[in-house]
């Protein structure tokens, strides 16, 4: 049941909404309401991820994503033990498909170096030795720190930690709606009058900023991602990660391949642009935001080459055989008879600024009085998570 007033009211009991929940908890913060519009978590982005806990390589060193990746994934991976949650540390490997590519791989080596990551430039001997079935072409580059762990019992272990302080609730089927004056909310279970305000809606952070007339210059583009999964009886299989070198001016990674905790390997994902926010099947999903989002599309695809370059490629994988011909890419033997049909299906609620037309590659943590507002949490969020809620704590709450 909805209290009628909290200390600090947080919306969104995703990866980030829990970690600042328990960041706050560890500040002896005592009356603590999160809302969850959904039954249960983990129903979106947070509880569909890959799992995998990234070590900083693809993004600036100047960026917030580049400043606290590795320490986030040190920090999920030291709780999860703590915990007795499973983690596979079996590293990564991104792969070049062309000698083209090679400078773009120097530039990640870089890049993740300048993150503190540990990496190693590889040849085509060491990389048979890591991954027996990855191909590539001169060079491989190898992430020792990455690695995986189980998203959904991350979650659920730490919904329980949480309430078991009986210092945090959380509300569930329960909808944020609205601001009503400067220190209540409304929500779909009645109104809550809070002193302190987070923003951790995930999918839906720029409705609930814009209640606080925050992010006006925001559009959100939803992208979905689309899994296939290799078959448990082929002869080969893969250790930990195998990735392409990504379009480094986008911020998707490509078709891969993962080992994920239970021992399945997940190929994907694609990155096609959606017409809803949970649009997770070919309708499912799409409501009456449908039309703007297509409209939005339609503009970029006219005034921003990068994404009209996705937009132009990346539908193409609903077709087997365009998705098979990129994951054929990075491997020395793949047919379409090792691959699977999976059910896994995410969305990445890209932000826009929509005064240059660009994507936002970088986290945008905005405070307003007695409201922070956590955006464009987009991957590596699951990452970064409690790296990046110790942050928000220590700058917005001390």
């Amino acid at each position: 049941m909805l209290p009628e007033k909290t200390e600090i009211l947080i919306v969104g009991a995703g990866i980030i909404g829990l970690a600042v929940a328990r960041e706050l908890v560890a500040q002896n913060c005592d009356d603590i309401v999160i809302i969850e519009k959904e039954s249960k978590l983990g129903c979106h982005a947070s509880g569909r991820n890959s799992g995998v806990l990234h070590a900083g390589i693809y993004y600036s060193p100047d960026s917030l994503k580049g400043k606290i990746c590795l320490r986030g994934n040190f920090r999920m991976r030291e709780y999860c033990k703590e915990k007795g949650l499973p983690v596979l540390e079996k590293g990564k490997v991104i792969v070049t498909r062309s000698e083209a590519e090679l400078p773009v791989l120097k530039e990640l080596y870089q890049r993740g170096t300048a993150n503190g990551a540990r990496l190693e430039l590889i040849d085509e001997a060491q990389l048979a030795d890591i991954e027996p079935n990855a191909r590539t072409t001169g060079q491989a580059l190898y992430s020792y720190d990455t690695a995986q762990v189980d998203p959904q019992a991350v979650l659920n272990c730490m919904e329980k930690d949480l309430i078991n302080t009986g210092k945090v609730k959380i509300i569930t089927n329960c909808l944020f709606e609205d601001l009503d004056g400067s220190s209540n909310a409304v929500t779909s279970s009645g109104k809550i009058k809070f002193s302190r305000f987070i923003n951790a809606a995930g999918a839906h952070c720029d409705r609930v900023a814009r209640a606080f007339g925050m992010g006006l210059n925001y559009r959100l583009i939803p992208f979905k991602g689309i899994y296939r999964k290799l078959k448990n009886t082929v002869p080969y299989s893969v250790n930990g990660n195998i990735y392409p070198v990504p379009d480094i001016r986008n911020p998707f990674l490509g078709v891969h391949f993962t080992r994920s905790i239970n021992g399945d390997v997940d190929i994907g994902p694609t990155a096609i642009p959606a017409f809803g926010r949970e649009n997770y099947g070919i309708f499912k999903g799409i409501d009456y935001e449908g039309l703007s989002i297509a409209f939005s599309d339609a503009t970029l695809f006219f005034t921003n080459p990068k994404f009209r370059s996705v937009a132009l490629s990346e539908p193409r994988k609903y077709i087997f055989s365009f998705f098979f011909r990129d994951a054929q890419k990075l491997v020395k033997h793949l047919s379409p008879e090792d691959i699977a049909p999976s059910s896994k299906v995410g969305i990445r609620a890209q932000l826009v600024d929509w005064n240059t037309k660009e994507m936002v590659m970088d986290f945008i943590v905005k405070r307003d009085g007695d409201a922070v507002h956590i955006l464009n949490p987009v991957s590596p969020a699951f990452t970064c998570s409690m790296e990046l809620a110790q942050k928000i704590v220590q700058e917005h709450f001390n």
